[in-house]
């Protein structure tokens, strides 16, 4: 019985569910999850060889995803993948904004000061983080309000919640997500469906591809920045892919039925930490 309540509680069954970024490491397992939760999965990736590793992965499970090539800062190719996953799926419940990631030289270092970023590389960092996010939700969207019913879930980072060192553009795109999360979720309720949700959550540190040459020197040891970070996050580790995907589920799930406008900070304890 207690497996049967767990199943039907978190159950996405037959829903259709598209992950942005879904060949990086992160939005990989939450992909998965989903799948294994029963969702059909659409793994969307500017990399499609990422793209169908990670769909093949869950194929391999006996699960459903197909894989499509995505840029999210190009509307056009968003829509050829709408278009393509309304053809094999016939519609679309949720979305996982996974797609992003900051840029080396958009981080400020002992040579690369504030004063010498270009506004090239701010522009490519909030482009591919917000404008990314937003253009996802309004192409995919269009397709969950015809259902009535749905979640969209972003993904922002601790770094949107406390602004961190060195990282201006990627903190401040990750705020502006967590910001727009909240402006779609009420915008959703007034004016589509109160059965739309929007959530948000903000991802502490894990090791991933995208900011191992800040935290894993050419040594493979930990450095300086790696031991701060661990240092104010009470837990004392990084976080692992499969930890974010409990979450994942509840806010996709119908479980969150009253969860909208939200974000669930997922981190070790580290946005609770005051540092004494």
């Amino acid at each position: 019985m207690v497996n049967t309540f767990l199943e039907n509680m978190f159950s996405l069954k037959d829903k259709v569910v598209v992950v942005t970024g879904g060949g990086g490491c992160l939005a990989g397992a939450m992909a998965g999850g989903a799948a294994r939760a029963g969702a059909r999965v659409a793994v969307l990736d500017i990399d499609s060889d990422k793209a169908l590793k990670a769909a093949s992965s869950i194929l391999k499970e006996g699960n459903c995803a197909i894989a499509l090539k995505a840029d999210v800062q190009d509307r056009g190719s968003l829509e050829e993948a709408r278009e393509a996953i309304i053809s094999y799926y016939g519609r679309i419940d949720c979305l996982i904004n996974g797609a992003g990631g900051g840029r080396s030289n958009a981080i400020t270092s002992e040579t690369l000061t504030f004063f010498d970023l270009t506004a090239e590389a701010i522009q490519s960092v909030f482009d591919l983080n917000i404008l990314g996010t937003i253009m996802a939700c309004q192409v995919f969207g269009r397709e969950i309000i015809k259902q009535e019913r749905g979640s969209i879930l972003n993904i922002a980072s601790v770094a949107g919640l406390r602004p961190l060192t060195r990282v201006i553009s990627y903190s401040a795109a990750k705020a502006a997500v967590v910001n727009f999360t909240a402006w779609l979720a009420v915008h959703m309720c007034q004016n589509y469906s109160k059965g739309i949700r929007v959530n948000c959550i903000a991802p502490g540190f894990c090791l991933a591809e995208q900011n191992r040459f800040l935290l894993i020197d050419a040594k493979n040891e930990k450095t300086e920045r790696a031991k701060k970070i661990l240092a104010s996050v009470p837990q004392n580790r990084f976080g692992e892919p499969e930890e974010f995907v409990s979450a994942v589920l509840w806010l996709l799930s119908d479980s969150s039925s009253f969860t909208t406008g939200s974000v669930i900070a997922i981190d070790g304890g580290f946005d609770a930490y005051s540092g004494v």
